[in-house]
């Protein structure tokens, strides 16, 4: 059967692991309560720490949080002493590429990795959703260890599916013509491509390359139409930064696509050039603000993806091979993101990329600690671009992203305050994910045989 007609019933936007997911039977024949006890709370909300807290949880569901003076533990709940520790909501990479070619061993060391250093959830944007959606059951029933995945349906112009990362992403099938990866054009029936979208148990619908402005409006009204989210490139080629943002998806992605606004635009994807650094030289430009002024009055949230522009200047300061794939150096998109977090647009933590097989920590971590460093965003608020900002650009802004009742269970806990230094995330005592804990001390490092790039 179909994965769309298994969805037939379900609310309209729920995705495949919306629903509640199978319990262990471990599980099933108790849930455990579990009480949390004299931890400082960092809750995501951006409210001061709050020092002596209990957090009360049963099975996967956080029941009560309270101070240890007041709070009301069951009888027969276990109690952990947190006396020393922070806790957190659990962490939130909003951009990851988990399945563009499908490598078992690749994915699951990558969500190894990233369980054990707090991260309990990902936002995927274009990979193989065959693929994800196993990848995601695993993760529910208990036989892979890994944040859980929100994924995306790719529409792209036809011409962008050449590239040969939609043919990895399509293996066995044609890319354009699949379900998850859909070509568009001014003849393409949207009511039908936007349900065949949601068929795949995707999250949202991602838009990337080769659209004029005006397709992409009527694919993000379409959508909406049907109660489906969008996630948008913030600049489509020839689709402009301002034309994007008119359409109002609810997240773009790259902060210095953005710069295009000011430079001269390809018409395709493949085309791109370096944005127009002349343009940015005498500081901010309000042409820019003017764009930030209106994500902020619309709720679009940025995916800034600030370490790629890193790496890319890393690489220009060492002399070589420069990645061309964003066309902007970091400079100019550290100043981007500033200037954007200052006009009150929500940010959130995206990575579009992973550390060498021998970091212990996953990229996410080095993520927050430039949007502290280089973006100057405060440290609280830094916090919230992988908790309650992250969860937003999800859409699962009701189940996770802060610490409080209703909400899943997940937590991070911490031996050092991140408010203090962003970096103090990296003291990872322990991660709660729906209720089960994975202790720092029991990680296996990845190896260099998992973490082998896939070959295209």
């Amino acid at each position: 059967m179909a994965l769309g007609s298994l969805l037939i019933g379900l609310p309209v936007q729920a995705s495949a692991f919306d629903v509640a997911p199978a319990k262990s039977a471990e599980a099933t024949a108790k849930q455990r309560v579990i009480a949390y006890r004299n931890a400082t709370l960092i809750d995501g909300t951006g409210r001061p720490a709050q020092q002596h807290m209990t957090i009360v949880i049963a099975g996967d569901t956080i029941k009560a949080v309270a101070p240890d003076a007041s709070a009301v533990v069951p009888a027969d709940a276990e109690t952990v002493d947190a006396a020393g520790l922070y806790v957190l909501p659990g962490l939130i990479d909003t951009h990851m590429h988990l399945a563009t070619l499908p490598v078992r061993r690749w994915a699951e060391a990558t969500m190894r990795r990233s369980l054990y250093a707090g991260v309990t959830a990902v936002r995927d944007l274009a990979g193989d959703t065959r693929f994800l959606g196993e990848l995601q059951r695993q993760v529910l029933v208990g036989e892979v260890k890994g944040p859980d995945i929100y994924y995306s349906a790719l529409m792209a112009g036809p011409s962008f599916f050449e590239d040969r990362r939609t043919q990895a992403a399509a293996r066995g099938a044609k890319p354009g013509e699949v379900a998850w990866m859909q070509a568009i054009d001014d003849t393409t029936d949207l009511k039908i491509a936007v349900a065949r979208a949601r068929g795949t148990g995707a999250s949202a619908i991602k838009i990337y390359a080769n659209l004029s402005g005006e397709i992409v409006k009527r694919i993000v009204d379409e959508a909406h139409r049907q109660n489906f989210r969008v996630w948008a490139h913030a600049m489509i080629f020839p689709a402009t930064p301002a034309e994007v943002i008119a359409a109002s998806p609810d997240v773009i992605s790259h902060v210095c696509y953005i710069a295009y606004q000011l430079s001269p635009k390809p018409n395709s994807y493949h085309d791109r050039m370096t944005v127009d650094l002349k343009q940015f030289e005498r500081g901010d430009r309000p042409e820019i603000a003017a764009l930030f002024r209106e994500m902020q009055q619309k709720g679009i949230v940025l995916d800034a993806t600030a370490r790629i522009y890193a790496k890319q200047e890393a690489a220009a300061a060492e002399g070589g091979a420069v990645p061309g794939n964003w066309r902007c150096p970091g400079g100019l998109a550290f100043r981007l993101i500033n200037q954007a977090h200052r006009e009150g647009v929500m940010i959130s933590a995206g990575t579009d990329g992973d550390t060498d097989w021998n970091n212990p920590y996953p990229a996410l971590h080095e993520e927050l600690e430039l949007l502290a460093d280089r973006a100057k965003m405060p440290n609280m608020d830094v916090i919230r671009a992988a908790t309650s900002v992250a969860a937003r650009t999800l859409g699962q802004q009701d189940r996770m992203g802060t610490v409080e009742a209703g909400k899943l269970a997940n937590l991070l806990f911490v031996r050092q305050n991140p408010l203090d230094d962003v970096s103090n995330l990296r003291s990872v005592a322990f991660t709660v994910q729906r209720g089960a804990t994975y202790r720092r001390e029991d990680y296996r490092p990845v190896t260099e045989d998992e973490m082998r790039a896939p070959d295209f």
